[in-house]
């Protein structure tokens, strides 16, 4: 039988097949994971986690393997919970003050899911308050860190769920996506963050922040965990009426399937990657997505250089829409209906006015604010209906995406993590490490965030598959390979690159092995400077082969990914 300490970090598939191979049991697994929650207590992760609870968990689950009555690949496998994901009988607080004291009178569509799959659902994440923030700095309760480097955020608003999985904890996470909040802390801790299509995954039982752009999502060690995580939560639910009825006909498979070099040949790769010195993007981040791009060529996948046309107007639409559905939702609120209830008021006015006030955090009632502001008379019509319609201009693009390419390369966030404390007073700063991957909020189609190295300071880089509306199992397989790709896969229990033979190698921009890099060095892209569309801030670099193309002036490849 395996020792606690043995089990952390493996993957959920790697405990499936022990499990059943009856190598270890669910609860020595259980055992091994209150054991590291232990061990990284200072990390912040969990606002609450009932021992007792889960053990009796595993212990079903040790039960029923016993008798052969196994519900699912997970069962026995422990799952956190982000806190805005209710859980009938337990504290759901979205890390605010104004819920304290509120008991969930009822389970989620997700966990009951969970439940009926025999998964044991571990503790309650810590997020950013009511999901609005990039950093998980701004939860009312506690502060989390970046388990690579505790000087750093994880992101978020999940960065409990994504810190969760890169520490070791939990194989698998629930985290919520409204603007980013699984991809961006994905990212930023080194693991893998599912935003699915709008309306595959039910929002019954999700604390709303703003109902037509939240999705509930996986968070995993790799791409296989996600897609299996995912395959038990999707599905059409009567309950929720922005679930999808096309999340029952298109099913999510369990299993990844590797892609053959024929149909590698038929895969068409979207890009859009900046250029290299392109204000406000990491030069290691950069470098990662141009390194994706010569992997899939290496592959016979068809790179298709892509523009939006609407990128440096997404995070107006964005801020628009999200907080006029804020204001709507939050409005509840008052410690009448819902919330805390202020102490000692005189009138009506004054408990409404104090509960709020010391109920809610700075970001949310400034949100609030903006919301309320957006959704004024003399304001709606200028605001927010011209974000409406700004937002169906960027669906027509995804489609018109789609009908030329199969997933859409980007990096998920400009940099890698960045120190605590170094945007909390600049919210524009902060809003800003959301700029790639809201449009996919506003588009409703599914995007992931996957690991692609370190940088020089050892923080891991991000790259963002996109897909079309309910093509999920496609994106998985393309992000299934190139999460393999050499100088992508990390060591999460070491810190480190995974699989290479030599040591790493710090070089300006990029963190590299001695050993695989040397061959992925041949690999350098000739680049060119795509047109500026009229009023556009930046410059996107479009990628081609290294051959000659007739008509065309011959350019010399770079020598060397070297910073500027």
């Amino acid at each position: 039988m395996a020792k606690n300490s043995d089990l952390s970090f493996k993957t959920a598939n790697e405990h499936s097949q022990a499990l059943k191979a009856r190598q270890y049991s669910a609860g020595d697994i259980v055992r091994s994971c209150l054991q590291r929650a232990e061990e990284v207590k200072d990390l912040g992760i969990y606002l609450s986690l009932d021992r007792k609870s889960v053990m009796e968990q595993a212990s079903a689950s040790d039960l029923r393997r016993s008798k052969g009555k196994l519900l699912s690949p997970i069962d026995g496998i422990p799952v956190s919970i982000k806190d805005n994901i209710c859980v009938e009988n337990e504290k759901t607080t979205c890390a605010s003050r104004i819920l304290e004291n509120f008991i969930a009178p009822y389970d989620a569509a997700v966990v009951e899911k969970l439940k009926s799959a025999g998964a044991v659902l571990f503790g309650r994440t810590n997020m950013d308050e009511f999901a609005m923030g990039s950093s998980t700095e701004n939860s009312a309760y506690q502060l989390t860190r970046n388990p690579w480097n505790r000087d750093y955020v994880p992101g978020g608003s999940s960065g409990g769920s994504a810190a969760a999985v890169a520490s070791g904890c939990v194989p698998l996470a629930l985290g919520s996506d409204t603007g980013g909040s699984i991809r961006q802390p994905a990212s930023l801790c080194g693991i893998v963050g599912v935003k699915p299509t709008y309306g595959r995954v039910s929002r019954f039982g999700l604390v709303a922040f703003a109902s037509s752009l939240d999705q509930i999502g996986a968070l995993a060690a790799n791409v296989e965990d996600a897609a299996l995580l995912l395959s038990i939560i999707n599905g059409h639910d009567k309950k929720d009426s922005t679930s999808h009825p096309d999340s029952d006909k298109n099913s999510l498979n369990s299993t990844v399937a590797e892609l053959t070099p024929e149909q590698w040949k038929k895969i068409r790769i979207g890009v859009d990657v900046p250029e290299k010195n392109s204000e406000g993007f990491d030069t290691a981040v950069v470098e990662a997505g141009i390194r994706a791009v010569e992997f899939f060529r290496s592959k016979g996948a068809q790179i298709v250089p892509v523009h939006s046309k609407y990128l440096e107007y997404s995070l107006p639409i964005y801020y628009i829409l999200a907080t006029a559905e804020a204001s709507s939702n939050l409005s509840r609120y008052d410690g009448i209906r819902y919330g805390k209830r202020a102490a000692h008021a005189n009138d009506l006015m004054e408990l409404y006015v104090r509960s709020r006030t010391e109920g809610f955090g700075a970001e949310v009632k400034r949100r609030i604010l903006l919301g309320t502001f957006v959704l004024s008379s003399g304001y709606y019509d200028a605001y927010y209906k011209s974000a409406q319609k700004a937002r169906k201009l960027i669906q027509i693009e995804y489609a018109e995406y789609f009908k030329k390419i199969d997933v859409l390369l980007q990096l998920t966030s400009p940099t890698t993590a960045f120190k605590i404390g170094e945007k909390s007073s600049n919210p524009l700063a902060m809003y800003r490490s959301d700029l790639l991957t809201i449009t996919a909020n506003l588009g409703g189609v599914p995007s992931m965030s996957l690991p692609a190295g370190l940088d020089e300071k050892g923080l891991p880089i991000g790259l963002q598959l996109t897909a079309s509306h309910f093509d999920e199992n496609r994106m998985f397989q393309i992000a299934s390979a190139l999460s393999k790709a050499p100088s992508f896969e990390l060591d999460l229990k070491n810190r480190k690159l995974k699989g290479a033979s030599g040591d790493l190698v710090k070089r300006k921009g990029t963190v590299r092995h001695s050993g695989p890099a040397k061959s992925e060095a041949k690999l350098q892209p000739r680049v060119k400077t795509a047109s500026k569309p009229k009023g556009a801030s930046r410059k996107v670099k479009i990628l081609s082969s290294t051959k000659k193309q007739s008509g065309t002036k011959k350019t010399q490849p770079k020598k060397k990914y070297k910073k500027g």
